[in-house]
C-alpha cells in the first residue's frame, strides 16, 4: 500500500526528529550505565525474505550468553535495560529502519532467522509485508518478559505457546489488515 509507506517515511522522520533528544538522553543512559555499545544490532528477516539489521538500545550486558528469548528479572539485562524494555523505549531506534522501508509501523515482528525457517505453507504470508514495529500479536504480548517469569521453561513455551499464537494472529492480520485498521494499532500500542 502506497499510503503506508508514505504514512510510514512521515510519521518515522517526524517521530525521529520529535524524539531525538529523548533519543540521546536514552542513548547517554545506556553507554555509562554498563560497557558495550549504544545500539544493539541483529539479523533479522524482513520484506520477501531478505534480511536487514534492526536496530535497538542495547539493554543486556555485553557476552551475556542466554537463550533468544527474554524473561522479566534476567541477571543479564542491565538496569537501566529493564526500565528501557519496561516501557519499550528500547525499540525506539527501530524509526530508522521504518524511515529506510526496512519495517513499517504495523505489521508482523521481524524474527531471526531461525523463527522464519519454520514457517511453512501459508505462514510465509508473513514474508509478503514489511516486519512492523507494533501488531495485534505485539499487543496482546506487550507483557511477554513477565508471561514467561512465571512458567517453568520459558523458552520451550515461547516456541510451543506463544509463538505459534503470534503466527496465527500475524496471518489474521493479512487478512484483514486496512489503512485505518493500522491507525487504530497504533494508537492502542501508544495507549
Amino acid at each position: 500500500m502506497l499510503l503506508k509507506r508514505i504514512f510510514d517515511v512521515i510519521a518515522s522522520f517526524f517521530g525521529l526528529l520529535i524524539l531525538s533528544p529523548f533519543l540521546l538522553v536514552a542513548g547517554l543512559l545506556v553507554k555509562f550505565s554498563s560497557e558495550g555499545p549504544v545500539l544493539f544490532t541483529q539479523e533479522r528477516i524482513g520484506r520477501n525474505g531478505i534480511p536487514f539489521t534492526i536496530f535497538k538500545f542495547r539493554t543486556m550486558f555485553v557476552d551475556h550468553g542466554g537463550s533468544s528469548v527474554s524473561v522479566r528479572g534476567e541477571k543479564r539485562i542491565t538496569p537501566i535495560g529493564a526500565v528501557l524494555r519496561r516501557f519499550k523505549i528500547d525499540e525506539f531506534p527501530e524509526l530508522w529502519n521504518i524511515l529506510i522501508g526496512d519495517m513499517s509501523f504495523v505489521g508482523p515482528r521481524p524474527d531471526m532467522p531461525e523463527y522464519i525457517a519454520r514457517l511453512q505453507g501459508e505462514q510465509r504470508e508473513m514474508l509478503s509485508l514489511r516486519p512492523g514495529l507494533t501488531s495485534p500479536a505485539s499487543i496482546k504480548y506487550a507483557r511477554e518478559e513477565e508471561l514467561l517469569s512465571l512458567v517453568p521453561d520459558p523458552q520451550k513455551h515461547f516456541d510451543e505457546v506463544i509463538w505459534p499464537d503470534k503466527t496465527r494472529m500475524n496471518l489474521e492480520y493479512i487478512k484483514r489488515r486496512t489503512f485505518i485498521g493500522d491507525i487504530v494499532l497504533i494508537l492502542r500500542t501508544v495507549f
